[in-house]
């Protein structure tokens, strides 16, 4: 798993942007490469560029839209699970920021530096600071996966294709989702956007 853990941190980042003019390309080169690689990591991946590949662009756009812009439950930005609106998301976009810069990375696309895709992006090239991160973040990874089976959305294998490259979690990481899935995240008045911090709701045929 380890060998095939970039590369599949790679191609679930790809899937999880906003479906956009280079879609086609991005499923494409994908389902070439989860083609090639053994087990059920880029067996799930290649499960949902099967499905991908059966709906119109503009109607997986839609999709997308409703699935993670209109649902805190399902955003993809993973301090909001921990942090909510408070004073320590603030902190925690911070250190991310500063983590990438000290690997030599930046983000693009304008994103807040907990946007999932970016983070996986990041794991791709910087594989042990980066698995350090994604466990870090297990309760958001494995609450985001939950709420994307529940609302029977095919996303969720891309999701289960990134945890089940992770160590199984801790004890305290399940005790810290189950906390979560009974409270919800912390809330704060303290002057920051609502969700999506990272500005408006996709429109079609544009990114975040």
């Amino acid at each position: 798993m380890t060998a095939v853990r970039p590369a599949v941190h790679q191609a679930a980042s790809l899937l999880l942007v906003y479906p956009d003019d280079d879609w086609p390309v991005r499923l494409a080169a994908v389902t070439e490469a989860m083609r090639a690689l053994p087990g059920e990591s880029p067996a799930a991946l290649a499960r949902f560029c099967a499905y991908a590949r059966t709906v119109p662009p503009l109607d997986l756009a839609a999709r997308y839209v409703l699935t993670f812009d209109r649902s805190r439950r399902r955003t993809l930005h993973l301090t909001y699970y921990t942090d909510g609106d408070t004073r320590r998301r603030g902190a925690a976009l911070a250190r991310l920021k500063a983590l990438y810069r000290a690997h030599g990375w930046q983000p693009s696309g304008g994103e807040l530096p907990d946007f999932l895709p970016a983070v996986l992006e990041f794991s791709a090239r910087c594989p042990e600071p980066g698995l350090s991160l994604l466990r870090e973040h297990r309760p958001a990874l494995d609450l985001l996966g939950r709420a994307l089976e529940t609302y029977g959305s095919s996303y969720a294998d891309v999701l289960r294709a990134v945890r089940d490259t992770l160590p199984a979690p801790a004890a305290a990481d399940r005790a810290a989702v189950l906390g979560l899935a009974r409270t919800g995240p912390p809330t704060e008045n303290v002057g920051l956007d609502p969700f999506p911090a990272s500005g408006s709701p996709h429109t079609e045929g544009a990114r975040r």
